[in-house]
């Protein structure tokens, strides 16, 4: 069973057990989240619309974690202009806990 979620402006498909990187939230670590709106629920039958009205999916946050580097750079020409830019973003790591689609 799977289920579509939507975590902040994206869309994550998640299994019972799996470990999801999520934008850093404020909760700390071992707190249970609820997260909603659930887009989609795929077991016996697939359901989506108005079916998953009381859907959820909990999960547990195992931790915080960086991601890659991102590294940048603007020129432009004949201005002797340069700067070097960098990101690194910050994720939270939850393990999915329970589908249920009631």
């Amino acid at each position: 069973m799977y289920a579509v979620i939507r975590v902040g402006t994206s869309q994550e498909r998640v299994t019972e057990g799996q470990l999801v990187r999520v934008d850093k939230r404020a909760e700390e670590q071992g707190t249970v989240i609820e997260f909603k709106p659930v887009l989609l629920v795929d077991g016996a039958d697939v359901l989506a619309g108005p079916a998953l009205a009381g859907a959820t999916v909990t999960g547990t946050i195992v931790g915080v974690e960086s991601g890659p580097k991102i590294r940048g750079l603007t020129y432009k020409a004949k201005a002797i202009q340069r700067r070097r830019w960098g990101h690194k973003q910050w994720y939270t790591t939850v393990e999915i806990n329970k589908i249920s689609a009631n």
